[in-house]
């Protein structure tokens, strides 16, 4: 039930937005432009679209980025840049959970998905851009859009270390994320 409430709640708001414009800064600088898939994932592209106009992805970190795999961000709780990065990629929005969106679209290189726990119905605010073709995901994780300007920008987030890819140090960051249509 609660679920099923915050899902009219969210196609309630305003018209879903064509993309996202990503301000990335740190070893990564420049602009990164992403089309959503809100014919595909209605339910995650308004939640990502109302945490982005709330401005609650500005200034968030790339806390787990794992080279020839993907840049994980997006934890507004506990991924804002100044904040203890041991407790990124933890939290969420205070919008609640979304359940899964699955399709038939692929995992290849520029695709975001949304990152979740094992729980298939955990999707938050984190996501996740592809650096290469990850098909083991396919039909296991939401596909929310693909970036379709500024890949070279991707290419070049920091990595992270270990096999979770946990960033050390200063990680890049989402300095500004804007909606555009």
């Amino acid at each position: 039930m609660y679920k099923s409430l915050i899902a009219a709640a969210l196609l309630a708001s305003p018209a879903y937005a064509a993309g996202l414009e990503i301000d990335i800064a740190g070893e990564a600088n420049g602009t990164i432009v992403i089309d959503l898939f809100e014919d595909v994932a209605p339910l995650h592209v308004a939640q990502i679209t109302a945490i982005a106009e709330a401005g609650d992805y500005d200034n968030v970190v790339f806390h787990r980025v794992i080279d020839g795999f993907m840049a994980q961000t997006g934890d507004v709780e506990n991924g804002v840049m100044g904040a203890d990065m041991s407790r990124a990629g933890t939290g969420g929005s205070d919008l609640g959970n979304i359940p899964a969106e699955f399709s038939d679209l692929p995992f290849e290189r520029g695709v975001v998905g949304m990152a979740r726990s094992q729980d298939p119905d955990s999707a938050n605010s984190q996501f996740f851009i592809m650096f290469e073709p990850g098909y083991f995901l396919n039909g296991q994780y939401t596909v929310v859009g693909e970036v379709t300007e500024g890949m070279e920008i991707v290419d070049a987030i920091k990595r992270g270390a270990g096999a979770n890819g946990a960033v050390i140090g200063a990680p890049d960051v989402m300095a500004a994320v804007r909606v555009v249509e």
